[in-house]
């Protein structure tokens, strides 16, 4: 049966395996032909290019002093950034140039429902905005590993302390610099053919003269140019894409009836943005009831931890006030949710029509390095309908998309590698410029590192997966170590060995064995061994010293009744407690309410492009509904508190 709709507007020459499309009717030329691969950059485009490169890095150039007076500035800019520019960083460094092939990755492979495997993370933003980012700011830490000897006592939250150091610092922060910079040899390579190791060596040069002369204050800065330079390329992208395919109503019209995935075998409703619950179960749990009822709460990933933590509680420890705390993280998951996915989502839906198969773009692009080709070099791949001078904004864009991440990746493992592990452990006396060149050095390190690293990767989603897998079970911990004083640092201990343990037994099943279990099914089973073992730690293992617990509740206030205990030991009263107008019922509300204003506009957005007026006008009414309680909690959580309150 044939699954394409008739001819419209455009005419097919064949959609079946291994064939590509010809658009004749709109005097398009077969992208597959070899005459047609590459790119070339004209003068204006390396102009725009180099001006793109001067925007970004020059004015942190001026900040490479004021980094360089002590580790306070270097790594948290003297806790004095504004909620406008902690957000604009953290949206541009989630921004890298990876996403946007992980995104056309999921769409190919799953379509636009598949984003849920990272949609579903706003409950874990969302949470974040308001029962975290302002406990975060009160710890006044400098990093979110430092906080591990405030809230826990003994031997055992140093050990968590230095082992996370280097766990993080180093192997989880260079598997993620090595997916960025994955995806750039990707992108260089299909666009002007350059080898992984001169890629390499561009981006080290570029990345890290920067990270390590500028510092937090130079890398925010950089991030705040980049974000709308990449919005514009981004959009740029989606706008000639759709034009080459004819036009939103010709991508919809061809994409609206079910098809087969590239793998032939799975049937897909590519435009909706929820699964087919009707049939392939096995897809509906991986991409939509996973990620909404587990993977949110109980996986650890960089960016959208439970509870926040790495970069995005570095830019809340960076807030010069609690209130900019929680205005940057607002901002962030809006920004994040809202104005970026759709550019990516219709470059990788049209790049189906163009390149229905990996073998069309191995033909369309004859000097493609073979161990580079997946469904995320599609996105790339698609570059090559841009016209001159948007070329260079788009190679611009991706070099500024590389670059934010690198920074702050770079930046925020230093001050693991140096802060928590180097200076707590090795060199507790030295001055502070010490403790800053050491923090450049090792950013040279750390790149180096990750430079290596590139070459045992596939592909951003299998890093994904990866970091998904290794994280899966400590995610409820992280939650409830802020609001439950039995958690202890021998239960944070146990949690990693658990997971990382369950982890690299199934890995051994998988390569030694021949035994594969499903992804969501393996991270199910983590989640579940994990939580048990690290919740029985917190009711039989060693407990945290009382007078710790009391100096961390009058330090951080946490709320609710897994507090009591403490509280009550404190000699603090419930009328105390409660003055501080953070109780649990208003964080739920302004929690359930941001997570609708999110979804909604994301969903009404994408069914105005889609021409679906009707329910993205009912969905823009439920934005706005929600977003007036959302303000409301939002000025009752800032009532009675200045702007500057709780800065240092």
């Amino acid at each position: 049966m044939d699954l394409e709709p008739p001819d419209g507007l455009i005419r097919r020459t064949c959609f079946r395996r291994g064939r590509a499309l010809a658009f004749s009717a709109a005097g398009v030329e077969d992208a597959t032909d070899p005459k047609n691969s590459g790119m070339h950059l004209q003068l204006i485009d390396w102009l725009i290019v180099l001006a793109t490169l001067l925007i970004c890095f020059v004015p942190a150039l001026f900040f490479g002093k004021r980094a360089g007076r002590n580790t306070t500035e270097f790594f948290v800019s003297g806790r004095a950034v504004p909620w406008w520019l902690a957000g604009l960083s953290m949206v541009a460094t989630t921004f890298s140039s990876d996403t946007p092939n992980l995104v056309t990755d999921i769409v190919r492979q799953r379509g636009v429902a598949g984003n849920w495997v990272w949609w579903a993370f706003v409950l874990t933003g969302v949470a974040t905005v308001f029962f975290y980012a302002r406990m975060w700011r009160r710890s006044e830490v400098m990093t979110d590993l430092e906080f591990y000897e405030i809230r826990y006592s003994g031997k055992a939250a140093s050990i968590v302390r230095g082992f996370r150091s280097i766990y993080l610092g180093l192997f989880f922060n260079c598997v993620i610099l090595a997916t960025v910079c994955l995806a750039a040899c990707k992108i260089a390579n299909i666009l002007f053919g350059l080898p992984r190791w001169q890629t390499l060596l561009l981006c080290g040069l570029l990345n890290v003269v920067f990270a390590a002369h500028s510092g937090l204050w130079g890398v925010l800065v950089i991030d705040m140019l980049q974000f709308f330079i990449k919005m514009t390329a981004v959009i740029a992208a989606a706008f000639f894409a759709v034009q080459h395919v004819g036009g939103l109503s010709v991508m919809v019209e061809r994409l609206s009836a079910p098809r087969l995935a590239p793998d032939g075998q799975t049937l897909l409703h590519y435009l909706n943005v929820l699964p087919d619950f009707s049939s392939n179960w096995d897809l509906v749990v991986a991409v939509f009831i996973m990620p909404l009822a587990v993977q949110w709460w109980a996986t650890w990933y960089p960016g959208s931890e439970p509870g926040g933590g790495s970069y995005i509680a570095q830019r809340l420890l960076a807030s010069r006030s609690e209130r900019d705390s929680l205005g940057a993280v607002l901002f962030f998951n809006v920004a994040h949710y809202v104005l970026r996915p759709w550019p990516w989502i219709l470059v990788g839906l049209c790049s189906l029509l163009v390149y229905p198969e990996l073998a069309d773009i191995q033909k369309a692009f004859p000097n493609l390095d073979p161990h580079l080709l997946g469904h995320d070099i599609a996105y790339p791949a698609m570059l090559k309908f841009l016209p001159v001078g948007f070329i260079g904004l788009m190679v611009g864009g991706l070099i500024a998309a590389n670059s934010s991440t690198v920074l702050t990746h770079l930046n925020w493992g230093a001050s693991y590698l140096v802060h928590d592990f180097y200076r707590r452990f090795l060199n507790r006396g030295a001055a502070e410029q010490h403790y800053v060149r050491a923090g450049r050095l090792t950013t040279v390190g750390l790149f180096v590192c990750a430079g290596g690293m590139v070459y045992l990767l596939d592909s951003a989603k299998s890093a994904f997966d990866l970091i998904l897998q290794i994280g899966a079970g400590t995610g409820l911990l992280y939650l409830l170590r802020w609001f439950w004083w039995r958690i202890t640092a021998w239960c944070e201990v146990v949690a990693m060995i658990s997971s990382f343990g369950i982890s690299l037994v199934l890995l051994i099943l998988k390569t030694q064995c021949g035994v594969a279990i499903s992804t969501h099914y393996a991270l199910l089973l983590t989640i579940a061994v994990t939580t048990v073992c690290w919740m029985v730690t917190a009711f039989v293992g060693p407990q945290t010293d009382r007078q710790t617990l009391i100096e961390f509740y009058r330090k951080v206030r946490p709320f609710g009744p897994g507090w009591r205990r403490i509280r009550e030991a404190a000699g603090v009263s419930a009328a105390e407690a409660a003055a501080t107008r953070e109780n649990i019922p208003l964080a739920l509300l302004g929690w359930s309410a941001g997570c609708a204003v999110i979804w909604s506009s994301l969903f009404a957005v994408g069914n105005f492009l889609y021409g679906r007026i009707g329910l993205a006008l009912w969905l823009s009414g439920v934005f706005i509904a929600c977003g007036g309680v959302l303000l409301y909690v939002i000025n009752q959580l800032w009532a009675g508190q200045s702007p500057a309150s709780n800065s240092r």
